[in-house]
């Protein structure tokens, strides 16, 4: 495994001995006439650290629901530890030593870790509780792995990065010899990124195995002894990762060279959205918050996941009202109301593409044209059918929206295709500011770069844009002025280029004296 910062522990130098740990041979599946994973064969090695690579829709989640036992491979079989593993069963994917760690942890916040760790795996009847074995497994987990976190405290109270480490003692205390980590950093501020990545080093010079997914190319290329790729369901690539770059992993995954757009600076023009010692209510309410962004502009809030950033674009997009201070787009102020926000041409990227984004169970084109249904669409209570089926066909052409027509189930479609659907749905209404939450969340590189080319082109003509991002990758590709929020409350934002990686990641910690790091 490579260094990860200064120095990191080297795998096992026998880590093959006795054969892999994992291997998935031939392995195909088919939902009707998608093939979703295509003759795919993956072997795992003892002390290694597998990376795994496709863009949306490429098999990976496939693959791994059938290594779970939620899926049942067509044909295929899988080993591990030299056993077959018994199709469709989860059980015995987890009694065979196999973990997972989700990007969206499965955590009780009203519960202590102890008893998250534990909920699951006590039966009823059990006459003598497991509470102090598990307390002392934990706390030499702790120890021997630098996973620090205290047993006894309230899940809801720990950060994020103390909770990824809850899910990851969750599976080591189970028996886990094969990790497999599914996003693992997107939601962690650089330092707890780096505290992973050095907690990777001590896992694989102890022999466990690692399957790290994720879209971030440089990190794969940072942590991986070796990499593999699918794309349509196929096995295109498997190299060390020593021989890789960010370039021929971006061909392999899509097929074709993916340029990244340019940004170029410019002069921004008026203010378009004003907020001034705003307080509003939410989970994680709003303190003091004030924050300009103007025409021409892309204005970046970076934060850890639930520092407010939902109450944020609850409020930019009509959920929510202020509490106290003042709110205005184009020196007006709205009215606590969606509809109020779409008539004032503000277009909403919502973080949950799926649940929020779209109707799932409603057509394509019924989904194009659901928030402008009112003013444009619809005249004396009927709804202009073609008109609107000709706005779905013109934005499926104009944005490279695969898998449906008009008449397709937005649920039918991949996450990727999904948020050009909401991409174009916005843009095709020329807003005047955009409020895009988590806009390439999951998305693989090529869709990526697509995302930022039209984030850009909308600024480039004009339109305010505020970017609520966990990515750093993207905030430094895209925005010009960065703000940073911890607890409800908005640091001042500065131009991109006085903020580092570092000064980012201490003031998302909630740690101001970002303003002394250089840099």
């Amino acid at each position: 495994m490579p260094a990860a910062g200064e120095s990191t522990p080297p795998p096992s130098a026998g880590r093959n001995a006795g054969g892999p740990a994992l291997r998935l041979a031939g392995i195909s599946k088919r939902f009707g006439a998608i093939v979703a994973n295509d003759d795919v064969s993956i072997s795992l090695d003892r002390g290694e650290v597998l990376a795994l690579l496709g863009e949306n829709g490429a098999g990976k989640s496939t693959l791994v629901s059938i290594l779970f036992g939620h899926y049942v491979a067509d044909a295929g079989t899988i080993e591990v530890f030299g056993r077959p593993l018994p199709p469709g069963d989860p059980a015995a994917a987890l009694a065979a030593g196999i973990g997972m760690v989700h990007q969206h942890f499965s955590l009780a916040d009203n519960l202590t870790v102890l008893d998250n760790v534990l909920a699951g795996t006590e039966p009823w009847w059990r006459p003598r509780s497991a509470r102090l074995t598990t307390m002392a497994r934990l706390r030499q987990l702790s120890e021997e792995f630098g996973l620090v976190v205290d047993p006894q405290a309230r899940v809801g109270d720990l950060s994020i990065g103390e909770k990824q480490r809850v899910e990851i003692m969750k599976a080591l205390v189970r028996g886990a010899r094969i990790l497999i980590l599914d996003e693992p950093t997107a939601v962690l501020t650089p330092q707890e990124a780096q505290g992973l990545f050095d907690t990777l080093g001590r896992f694989v010079a102890k022999g466990l195995s690692i399957v790290f997914i994720s879209h971030k190319l440089d990190e794969v290329l940072r942590v991986s002894d070796r990499i593999v790729v699918l794309r349509g369901g196929h096995k295109t690539l498997e190299v060390a990762a020593k021989e890789a770059t960010r370039d021929s992993l971006a061909l392999a995954m899509v097929g074709r060279e993916v340029a990244r757009p340019a940004h170029l600076p410019r002069v921004p023009g008026a203010v378009v959205l004003s907020l001034r010692a705003v307080h509003a209510p939410g989970r994680v309410p709003l303190v003091d918050v004030s924050l300009e962004v103007r025409a021409g502009e892309i204005v970046a809030i970076a934060g850890v996941a639930g520092n407010g950033q939902r109450t944020v674009a609850d409020l930019l997009s009509g959920l929510t009202g202020v509490s106290a201070g003042t709110l205005a787009v184009e020196g007006r102020a709205l009215a606590a109301s969606p509809s109020a926000w779409q008539r004032a041409k503000v277009g909403r990227i919502p973080e949950d593409r799926q649940g929020e984004g779209v109707i799932g169970d409603a057509r394509l084109w019924e989904n194009a044209v659901v928030e402008s249904l009112p003013d444009r669409y619809a005249r004396f209570g009927w709804i202009r059918r073609g008109e609107a089926i000709a706005t779905c066909a013109e934005l499926i052409r104009r944005f490279d929206i695969r898998g449906g027509e008009p008449a397709t189930l937005a649920r039918r479609l991949s996450g990727g295709n999904l948020q050009k659907l909401i991409l174009g749905r916005v843009l095709a209404v020329e807003p005047t500011l955009i409020v895009a939450s988590q806009p390439t969340w999951g998305l693989d590189v090529g869709a990526v770069a697509y995302v930022h080319g039209q984030l850009l082109a909308a600024r480039d003509r004009g339109a305010a844009l505020l970017l609520i991002s966990e990515d750093l990758d993207e905030i430094f590709a895209i925005a010009d002025r960065i703000a940073v929020i911890a607890g409800g409350r908005l640091t001042e934002a500065r131009p991109a280029r006085d903020w580092s990686a570092e000064s980012l990641g201490i003031a998302m910690a909630g740690d101001h004296r970002e303003r002394a790091v250089a840099a």
